[in-house]
């Protein structure tokens, strides 16, 4: 269930507010919903799917030399498997 909130912003960043969400393709409710959202996410997942790229990238042959029965398929460049 969702609650409703009223805001009050300058009648210029609501316009603002509008012609980026016509150009995304969504609504000015959702704009602000996700700047609501990032604003309560917790600072330390802040780049974490990055070092956790990293370390797969980094381990990845390690991993695969270990568990040679579950090693999954890797892509080319192309994102197809190699």
């Amino acid at each position: 269930m969702s609650k409703p909130v009223t805001i009050r912003v300058p009648e210029e960043l609501h316009a603002q507010l509008q012609a980026r969400a016509e150009a995304e393709g969504t609504t000015v409710t959702s704009l602000i919903t996700e700047a609501a959202r990032n604003a309560v996410r917790d600072p330390r997942l802040e780049g974490a799917a990055e070092v956790l790229r990293a370390f797969v990238a980094d381990n990845a042959a390690a991993f695969d030399a270990a568990f040679p029965d579950d090693a999954p398929d890797r892509l080319d460049s192309s994102r197809r498997a190699a």
